[in-house]
């Protein structure tokens, strides 16, 4: 990043929104490659999305349908609420991811986090074209706190492993405190898309499949990436 690039003073105690924490969770952070398929990136994030409006309370399902609260709430992602508000029909959830999920709104939310150095830009040029862009870590505090925090829903001990010259946040013992809402939707998440197993292959499978389950933007994204790959599968043959 340039010297011009925003900073933030102090990233340990930043609450990420929901498609941040879950395209920092699923990018690798040495390299800043995704650690799943581009699709299952850009439907899980479309779902993220969803969920970010439900915690907040923008959104809601209505019978089988997603709807507007009617609350006037601040959000970065204003434009999709729009969408959502004023659509002459409604939809479902799936249907939903659908419709949002899309490689540039993957793009805008690492652009974010970029702005706020907890990525960083890396750009490859071929023939003095800019053709690749990977987001490597830059700073491991706001992940750390993630991962915490989602170990201690899981019951997991906390990580003491951090990179160098990290500090990482302290996160009271699972069974201190309920798990917030927030940390229960990033689960479900984590499981639609098949990295939880991938992150925490020690926790207990019930927890996170019930989550995912019922949580409706998690089995939407679970539901669309079936039908995906349905389609991908009959195209083959």
């Amino acid at each position: 990043m340039d010297a011009e690039t925003p900073q933030v003073e102090d990233t340990k105690d930043m609450e990420l929104s929901l498609p941040e924490a879950f395209l920092l969770l699923a990018t690798n952070d040495a390299d800043g490659d995704p650690e799943v398929p581009a699709y299952i990136l850009r439907t899980t994030l479309a779902g993220a999305i969803l969920a970010e409006l439900e915690v907040v309370g923008a959104v809601g399902l209505q019978g089988k349908h997603v709807g507007a609260t009617g609350a006037a709430l601040q959000t970065d992602f204003e434009h999709q609420l729009e969408l959502i508000r004023h659509k002459s029909r409604p939809h479902t959830p799936k249907r939903w991811v659908s419709m949002l999920e899309g490689r540039a709104e993957v793009q805008r939310v690492y652009e974010g986090m970029a702005s706020r150095g907890i990525v960083d830009h890396v750009g490859e040029k071929h023939l003095g074209v800019f053709t690749t862009v990977r987001y490597p870590e830059k700073d491991h505090a706001p992940e750390a706190a993630i991962r915490q925090k989602v170990q201690a829903a899981l019951g997991l001990k906390p990580s003491v492993a951090t990179p160098p010259e990290t500090e990482a946040p302290e996160v009271e013992p699972a069974d201190s405190k309920p798990t917030d809402a927030r940390t229960e939707a990033l689960i479900a998440l984590l499981e639609a898309a098949g990295l939880l197993d991938r992150m925490f292959p020690e926790a207990d499978r019930d927890l996170p499949r019930s989550l995912a389950k019922d949580y409706w933007p998690a089995r939407a994204v679970a539901d669309e990436l079936r039908m995906i790959r349905m389609a991908e599968a009959e195209a083959m043959t």
